[in-house]
């Protein structure tokens, strides 16, 4: 399947879900640091912005990966939340068209940054995950945690990089080389303590 196809079915699947949600659910903290899950939603907006809208907050924001994310996530979180679901049901696909992969690999990691601290788990479609753990998101600057050291996936094939090994699933991969530390947990392997050192 293509990068569109699947990034078509993510964002299906994470609707599903922000549609099942209750408030008090909107609320609770996300994976991602000081932000709830409505801010992650209100992050994931930006892909109904225009390249040129887009653009412009990049500017605003000199260029900073961070103030860029937290202005987007800011300015839309505020909304309702059914009018944050119709916007990313019926708006989003705008930068898409630009990086279908880098989006579909953001997508996935945030639709886990929601689910895991709901207690919702999910198998992530091999395909899906396979696609993400080859392209990690470069704006979270993986290379920094993964330098030096071998990962395998244990539920997919999949395995990269070279030095002491890292094991375990594919989804708790893809959020540990982004970042995630709640994923550790999840590994094993000769590599994990120094995985570990790094995202502490």
């Amino acid at each position: 399947m293509s990068y569109r196809g699947m990034l078509t079915e993510e964002r299906a699947e994470l609707i599903a879900l922000l549609r099942s949600l209750s408030e008090q659910e909107w609320e609770t903290p996300s994976l991602c640091a000081g932000w709830r899950v409505r801010d992650v939603v209100g992050h994931m907006l930006q892909d109904t912005l225009s390249p040129l809208n887009y653009a412009g907050v990049v500017v605003k924001s000199l260029g900073s990966v961070n103030r860029t994310n937290n202005t987007i996530a800011q300015s839309f979180s505020a909304l309702p939340t059914a009018q944050m679901v119709d916007k990313l049901d019926n708006e989003a696909g705008r930068l898409s068209k630009l990086s279908p992969r880098l989006m579909l690999s953001d997508l996935v990691v945030h639709h886990q940054d929601i689910r895991r601290p709901l207690g919702r788990p999910r198998t992530i479609p091999a395909d899906r995950l396979t696609a993400v753990l080859s392209y990690p998101d470069p704006f979270a600057f993986p290379g920094r945690y993964t330098k030096g050291l071998r990962f395998v996936a244990t539920d997919v094939t999949w395995s990269s990089g070279n030095g002491p090994e890292v094991r375990g699933p594919g989804e708790a991969i893809a959020l540990a080389v982004v970042g995630r530390t709640v994923a550790l947990d999840d590994l094993t392997g000769d590599g994990l303590p120094e995985l570990r050192r790094r995202l502490g």
